[in-house]
Formats: structure tokens, C-alpha cells, sequence
């Protein structure tokens, strides 16, 4: 039996740096799976928009998050147009070709934080397609001309590569969350 994508707890990174979002501002959970990051930022008072390409029932569960269906991988244009975004919320996914669209989704001052598998990962499970995993450094090789609040590349408890970023579309003292 797996795991009820309803039950699994935000990511503790997105939860970490969350307080960074300017309160109220609309967050895009990009490639939303089951929507445990949607729920966590409409309980956080924010107006949630949640895509990806087959929103299940999972997902509905974030009642109140405005819902898109679009698949970001078939060479269809960006389904948010010109829309922008105070935080842009994205793990467990990559596609590379969005990246330009996803950094000019972020308003200014608005923040990215991105978590997803790293080349290494695929000794620990999947995915294991190189394709589908960072390169040393990528995120922040992808993030130039954002301020880099925090980032993270390496093996989380024998378990699994990762990276991570939280990075600032602005320049702006801030303050760390533990």
C-alpha cells in the first residue's frame, strides 16, 4: 500500500524559509503532486495557486488554492503568462527549459525555494536518469541575479542527493530563520 499523498508533511526547507514570503503575497506551487506545500501556505494565509499537469484528488485537498492543469513538459507555451509570484515553491521535480520562466514568475522582492535530486542520487533510488537530476552547483549556476539566502548540496542522511535553495529576487537584509 503507499503513501497517501494527503498525509505527507511539507518539506522541512520550504517550511524552514517560508516565513520569507511577504505576508499575503500569492505563492505558485509548481508541479504540486499530492499539494502538501499548497495546504501548508493557504493555513499560512496566502493565496495559493497549485500546477501541474494531472491535479488528483490529492491535490483538491487544498481547498482554496486556485488549480491549473498544464503539462510543462510537452513544449506548450507558460500557462501563467505574465503572472507573478511572491514565492514560487518547487520539489521532487526539474525540467530545465522552465527555468527562465519560473525566475520571471518571481515579483521583486519575492522568493524561490527549490529543493528536487542531485547526480548521485540515483545510488540511493530514483529518479536515476541523469537528465532528471542537478549538476553540482546547478541551482545556484541557475539562480545568478537573485540573493542566495541559503543553499545546500549533498547527501541527506544516507537516504538521498539533494539540493536546495532559498534565494531573494532583490537585494534586502533578511533575516535567517533557524
Amino acid at each position: 500500500m503507499g503513501t497517501d499523498p494527503c498525509r505527507i508533511d511539507p518539506s522541512t526547507w520550504v517550511r524552514r524559509f517560508a516565513p520569507l514570503i511577504p505576508q499575503g503575497g500569492r505563492v505558485l506551487d509548481l508541479a504540486c503532486g499530492g499539494g502538501r506545500h499548497a495546504r501548508l501556505f493557504l493555513d499560512l494565509g496566502h493565496p495559493v495557486t497549485a500546477l501541474d499537469r494531472d491535479i488528483g484528488p490529492a491535490a483538491t485537498a487544498a481547498t482554496g488554492a486556485e488549480r491549473i492543469e498544464a503539462d510543462l513538459e510537452d513544449g506548450s507555451p507558460w500557462p501563467l503568462a505574465e503572472r507573478r509570484f511572491a514565492g514560487i515553491i518547487i520539489t521532487n521535480y526539474l525540467w530545465r527549459p522552465l527555468f527562465p520562466a519560473i525566475l520571471g514568475a518571481l515579483e521583486p522582492g519575492g522568493v524561490l525555494l527549490y529543493e528536487t535530486f542531485a547526480l548521485g542520487n540515483e545510488a540511493y533510488g530514483r529518479p536515476r536518469n541523469p537528465h532528471h537530476l542537478l549538476e553540482r552547483g546547478e541551482l545556484l549556476r541557475l539562480c545568478v541575479g537573485l540573493q542566495i539566502v541559503a543553499f545546500e548540496d549533498g547527501i541527506e542522511r544516507g537516504r538521498k542527493v539533494v539540493q536546495r535553495i532559498a534565494a531573494l529576487n532583490g537585494e534586502a537584509p533578511v533575516d535567517l530563520p533557524d
